[in-house]
């Protein structure tokens, strides 16, 4: 739990806000996001890349838009100077109407439709990060039906190891990510000779939720001796993206500085540069979602029943998996606390939701001291929570909070079932 969300007199709080009159405001489920920690965190990476980045190559920030996209979320990034990672055309959707800046976009994801390159190349998209010699074909084409020529970058599977979840692992061999490797160069030199692409900078992601960064490092070493190669044939970067991935503290876990991180990355880049390039500088782009907003947002539930069986003690929440779908499907941790501290002695319970499926629950053996009726945070639910919701169940997406200075601002009203059905037609 950050500053941000704290106890005050028993009563939990976001920037001194009690979260009790939130919830009774709004109702539940709920998501609150805390506005200064969403500045915070983001500028952790810009002002340690202020401090070691090139003068006349400065690093961009691009807040990976699939972690959590919400408008008002976006457009606050958009204004402290961040652009954006995005996957799908409807996240560049999402980042217009936020008010970005194109230029600050990479577009990445290995499934880029006709229609979405199009429109990525109709709003002038810093970069494409090219994920196959497939899609490199595609922009090519497209690019010379529409009189363009279009930016693109590779993004290189370095196989490296993140030591993460399996379902969030992106930069091993077996993984549908980038291109393999030890067939970069090659790559590279197809697109060299295409006539409505122009290659301006190499790509990075090898997972998410990496506590250590050693893993980025090992990464680092062997897009730097790609980069060799490619300038020995005189293809030269322009950036080089690293993509994203550092972890935050759901439980206790031990977690690297970004100031830390940066700061080793540009000590290895700039000595990799005045050693075999003369010191020419290259520009640094790190795509961070869950560390800009994981920590920076929680989920608000109350409790609706309490139930046992032979085995297990059960807290039926009004939340459910469609709302945050992390436990269901990583078997993630998030940690719970009550909105009221109780005094008593605590019992063990499941925290589980209302959809008809064993797997839908939110949490497991949590030591409580609550009774129906009280409000439960869900913690470091900003990241990969409304992104990743549903309406399984028909049940409409819950609704946003952000909290600025002590005041809370709906962001996002709830969806009503009749939101759910209205473009829905019968056939006579």
């Amino acid at each position: 739990m950050t500053h941000h969300f704290s106890y005050q007199n028993d009563t939990l709080c976001v920037e001194g806000l009690p979260l009790t009159d939130i919830a009774d405001q709004y109702g539940t489920p709920l998501y609150v996001y805390s506005r200064a920690a969403l500045t915070d965190h983001y500028l952790a990476y810009a002002r340690a890349c202020e401090a070691h980045q090139y003068p006349d190559a400065p690093a961009q920030i691009c807040y990976s838009v699939k972690s959590s996209a919400t408008l008002a979320i976006l457009h606050l990034l958009s204004r402290l100077g961040a652009g954006f990672d995005i996957v799908s055309g409807g996240e560049l959707a999402r980042v217009m109407a936020a008010g970005a800046d194109p230029q600050k976009v990479v577009y990445s994801g290995v499934g880029k439709t006709a229609n979405e390159i199009r429109y990525a190349l109709s709003q002038d998209i810093l970069c494409f990060n090219v994920e196959s010699l497939a899609e490199l074909h595609r922009i090519n084409r497209i690019a010379g039906d529409m009189g363009q020529v279009a930016r693109i970058a590779f993004r290189v599977n370095p196989d490296v190891d993140p030591h993460t979840h399996p379902y969030i692992s992106t930069g091993l061999r077996e993984n549908k990510f980038g291109i393999p490797h030890e067939e970069a160069l090659s790559c590279y030199r197809i697109a060299r000779d295409l006539p409505h692409v122009q290659i301006i900078g190499i790509d990075c992601h090898i997972g998410s939720q990496l506590l250590d960064d050693a893993p980025l490092v090992a990464a680092l070493h062997r897009l730097i001796f790609l980069c060799d190669q490619l300038e020995a044939e005189g293809i030269s970067l322009r950036h080089l993206d690293l993509g994203g991935g550092l972890g935050i503290a759901y439980r206790d876990e031990k977690t690297i500085s970004v100031g830390e991180h940066i700061a080793r990355i540009y000590d290895i880049v700039r000595r990799w540069r005045q050693t075999r390039h003369q010191g020419k500088p290259i520009r640094l782009i790190w795509e961070p979602g869950r560390s800009v907003s994981g920590n920076a947002g929680i989920l608000l539930t109350e409790i609706q029943y309490e139930k046992s069986n032979a085995a297990t003690r059960y807290l039926i929440v009004d939340a459910a998996m469609n709302d945050l779908l992390r436990p269901a499907m990583y078997e993630a941790w998030h940690d719970v606390l009550p909105l009221v501290r109780r005094v008593g002695n605590p019992q063990t319970y499941d925290i589980v939701g209302p959809i008809c499926e064993s797997g839908d629950w939110l949490a497991k053996n949590r030591a409580l001291t609550v009774r129906e009726g009280d409000r439960l945070a869900i913690l470091s639910a900003g990241a990969y929570g409304m992104s990743m919701a549903s309406h399984y169940n028909t049940r409409g997406k819950a609704a946003e909070v952000m909290v600025d200075n002590g005041r809370a601002h709906l962001i996002r009203p709830r969806e009503t079932a009749e939101d759910l059905f209205a473009t829905e037609r019968i056939v006579p």
